[in-house]
């Protein structure tokens, strides 16, 4: 008997083994069902059946050996299995495992019917083995995905919680800095919490953008007429408040007005400037300038210092990939760029624009912004 006939004549004794095999997975959930513990297995094995009855060329052969198998339109049934072993508390090795258990149940329960004999056979198992594995792949992928998404939800939803609590802090040590006959000291640790927490806002609403560019298509923005000279230096100004002792250079020029997002630009050029202060050399000048061509906004910030290493380069607007490849043993100027860059980097592409960075000894780091005059 062929094996794909074999598993559609045989289907009870092979689920059986499915969901005695699945019973023995120890989850922090609450046992499952028997129906549950079955889960999307008879889809599973029927769409397995009906791939090895489906003739197949030997490039197809090639392709499904090397993890190409056809594309399926809508979620497959081992994509179905992996979310709700997801959701009953299965670990990724715990749903492979399943199909381990699966493979090896249903070949010794064929071959335990005489076929060993069969000249099929070793097709027979090739087949087998590949249905296999096409639904292994479209499981482990289901579920690595569900994965993402739920952490980046996760992150989403703490950014949000974390707004209430330290915005209750933030006005609470607003009014002790202004509250009068306070001694000197109160009102210097005042300051100093106000600033702190004002500082951990800033690093809420950054984890909250990049759970809005991770949920959804990019950051959203609420365009309007906007001078952008008038807000390059309203954010300076800010910025020198911040940092007494910085040296910020910037001569407002001309007027560039056109439909922007004045609070998300504001965020580009505050950023930006900011980067440039923090990992800057302070013996020098950082040098801001905003202009037109006509077409578009450029605005830039040069400072001088330690310069950002090549091998960084490729990472600096990808916090993922910044965090994976040398963060943790990078320090200096490459050790603080990851998150802002990459916000920075989402609002101007949401604007249609593009950022370049160049760090050399003689120009010392540029980041330059071109934003579309609409």
């Amino acid at each position: 008997m062929r094996l794909s006939e074999f598993i559609l004549q045989n289907l009870e004794p092979i689920l059986q083994a499915w969901e005695d095999f699945a019973k023995t997975v120890v989850t922090p959930m609450p046992p499952l069902s028997s129906s549950r513990l079955r889960n999307h297995a008879e889809q599973i094995l029927r769409t397995a059946a009906r791939d090895m009855q489906t003739p197949q060329t030997l490039r197809q052969e090639i392709a499904k050996s090397q993890g190409h198998g056809p594309a399926n339109e809508g979620e497959t049934a081992a994509q179905s299995h992996a979310l709700t072993r997801l959701e009953d508390g299965f670990s990724l090795d715990q749903m492979v495992a399943e199909y381990r258990a699966l493979r090896s149940s249903v070949l010794r329960l064929w071959l335990s019917e005489g076929c060993s004999a069969d000249s099929h056979q070793a097709a027979d198992i090739i087949r087998f083995n590949e249905a296999i594995d096409q639904a292994l792949v479209e499981s482990i992928s289901a579920y690595g995905k569900a994965v993402a998404v739920t952490r980046k939800r996760v992150l989403g939803i703490l950014g949000h919680d974390l707004r209430s609590p330290l915005g209750a802090i933030l006005m609470a040590s607003d009014l002790l800095c202004k509250r009068p006959n306070l001694a000197t000291r109160e009102t210097t640790l005042a300051a100093q919490i106000w600033t702190s927490v004002n500082r951990a806002n800033e690093m809420v609403n950054d984890l909250l953008d990049l759970a809005r560019s991770n949920l959804a298509p990019g950051i959203s923005l609420h365009l309007e007429n906007t001078e952008l000279t008038q807000v390059c230096d309203s954010v300076v100004a800010e910025i020198r408040t911040a940092h007494p002792d910085a040296r910020i250079e910037f001569a407002p020029g001309q007027e560039i007005a056109g439909r922007f997002d004045s609070v998300r630009v504001g965020q580009v050029f505050s950023n930006l400037i900011g980067n440039a202060v923090q990992h800057g050399d302070a013996q020098y000048p950082v040098l801001v300038q905003l202009s037109s061509n006509g077409l578009s906004a450029i605005f830039s910030v040069c400072n001088r210092g330690e310069l950002i290493p090549p091998h960084a380069m490729p990472y600096l607007f990808n916090p993922e990939g910044r965090y994976s490849t040398y963060a943790a043993q990078d320090k200096g100027s490459s050790a603080g760029l990851g998150l802002g860059l990459f916000i920075t980097a989402q609002i101007v592409d949401a604007h249609g624009g593009r950022i370049e960075v160049s760090s050399t000894t003689e120009e010392g780091t540029v980041f330059t912004a071109h934003l579309p005059i609409t």
